[in-house]
């Protein structure tokens, strides 16, 4: 049985239900937490430009702060992308006092359409716009285990 974006994922150890993403860009990884213990832990490749905070549009910095996971889009142009919720009005207001756009759209997101082939290859080098990319395979779990409106907390 299928239940997407229940926030049920099914693994050979049973079913995965996080109700906090916590993702450590130094050590580039995203861990699904439930009731506070690491339940899932996942490598990832972050924006190119990975060290420090996301600032403006076009940084090619992944944000650090606490968000949301505020929807999903199955048809996106990676395999699936699970959008954060990125700028906060504190991002706003950062970028409005530089004079420059926060920029958005970033997302926890599989592989391009059409290279699920590279898997975990792809984490050898960070190569987003400042997203959190993980293979196909682990987009699929993630996006059962969590529900729309779970917090994601990026720390440096």
């Amino acid at each position: 049985m299928l239940l997407s974006g229940a926030g049920l994922a099914q693994t050979p150890d049973g079913p995965l239900h996080a109700d906090r993403v916590v993702v450590l860009k130094k050590e580039r990884t995203l861990q699904l937490m439930s009731q506070g213990k690491v339940i899932k832990t996942y490598k990832v490749a972050l924006g190119g430009d990975p060290v420090g905070a996301k600032t403006r549009q076009g940084d090619h910095k992944t944000p650090e702060g606490v968000y949301v996971l505020d929807s999903r889009n199955a048809h996106s142009q990676y395999y699936k992308s699970i959008h954060i919720s990125y700028p906060s009005a504190r991002d706003r207001a950062a970028a409005r006092a530089k004079g420059v756009s926060p920029g958005g759209d970033v997302f926890v997101h599989g592989l391009p359409n059409g290279y699920a082939w590279v898997g975990a290859g792809h984490r050898a080098k960070d190569w987003t716009d400042g997203c959190i990319a993980v293979t196909d395979q682990e987009i699929d779990e993630i996006w059962l285990a969590v529900a729309d409106g779970t917090p994601i907390e990026i720390r440096p």
